[in-house]
């Protein structure tokens, strides 16, 4: 207990020089940008993949609060009614910009986490961030595929046994555990590649596990608390869902930052401890 207090007081201090809740802020506005964009990204590549709304929707619904829910359902149904393939290049644009300052933002929390000071010019900033964004589209199409080839697979593979309405029944219990899979892997990747020097994966495992489980608990918690008050929209009116949606991500990008914050921390404790272990500088 007596390590507990001065070690809760120095990961407060690291959060408070890395401005955890003024770039939680940031990303918020960054995901809200890019939100709309990558979901007109998604509908141009149904025709593609063997997608429907309804598997969009299904990586949301077990994270988002109702209301949120709702307003991207509708405007998913917009998207689709009036379904442009030109519009693809317009989504991907939009999405890769907006999204890659979320990622810019990210990056520089780690850099603070860490104490690093980048030397990387610009442009090579921007790209980077660019190519750590793509990457995380890459992860939500194969999030969206997985359930589908897996669901497709397991019932293939349970039908010689003649147990494929089990299966689904099992499937169904578990489907959140391959989000949470997706997700935990999504962080695992983010946290090693957005800090501009070499992490290993070791060393960012708790980090993308404390963040993986903390957005389920923090979103399962704000969903109760808005669906339990349900006075947004009479404070907000029309704008009541986007209000929930702003502090949603919000609350999202509190626990992405935290998560790094953490790795960093953790990180600067074992190099402490490895040194100190050896009886300092020789």
């Amino acid at each position: 207990m007596k390590k507990l207090i001065p070690a809760t007081i120095e990961f407060y201090e690291r959060m408070e020089k890395v401005d955890v809740f003024g770039l939680a802020a940031q990303l918020a506005y960054f995901f809200l940008l890019s939100l709309f964009p990558f979901l007109l990204f998604l509908v141009n590549l149904v025709g593609f993949f063997p997608l429907d709304e309804d598997m969009i929707l299904q990586l949301i619904v077990d994270y988002a609060p109702p209301q949120v829910y709702h307003l991207i359902e509708s405007n998913l149904l917009t998207l689709i009614h009036t379904h442009n393939g030109g519009l693809l290049s317009i989504g991907i644009i939009g999405t890769l910009w907006a999204a890659s300052n979320g990622v810019n933002a990210v990056t520089k929390a780690l850099n603070r986490a860490y104490g690093i000071r980048p030397k990387r010019i610009f442009i090579v900033y921007r790209f980077l961030s660019i190519l750590l964004t793509i990457g995380m589209f890459l992860v939500v199409i194969v999030a969206l595929l997985l359930p589908v080839s897996g669901r497709m697979i397991g019932e293939y593979f349970f039908s010689f046994f003649g147990s494929s309405h089990e299966f689904l029944q099992i499937w169904e219990t578990f489907r959140w555990v391959t989000s949470s899979i997706i997700f935990f892997i999504a962080l695992l990747a983010l946290y090693k590649l957005a800090p501009h020097r070499r992490v290993y994966f070791r060393n960012v495992v708790w980090g993308a596990l404390f963040s993986t489980f903390g957005f389920q608990l923090v979103s399962w918690v704000f969903s109760f608390y808005v669906s339990s008050l349900r006075n947004y929209s009479t404070m907000y009116g029309s704008l009541g869902a986007v209000i929930v949606l702003m502090v949603w991500f919000y609350l999202f990008g509190i626990i992405v930052l935290l998560g790094g914050v953490l790795n960093a921390y953790l990180h600067e404790r074992t190099i402490r401890k490895n040194f100190n272990g050896n009886g300092g500088a020789k």
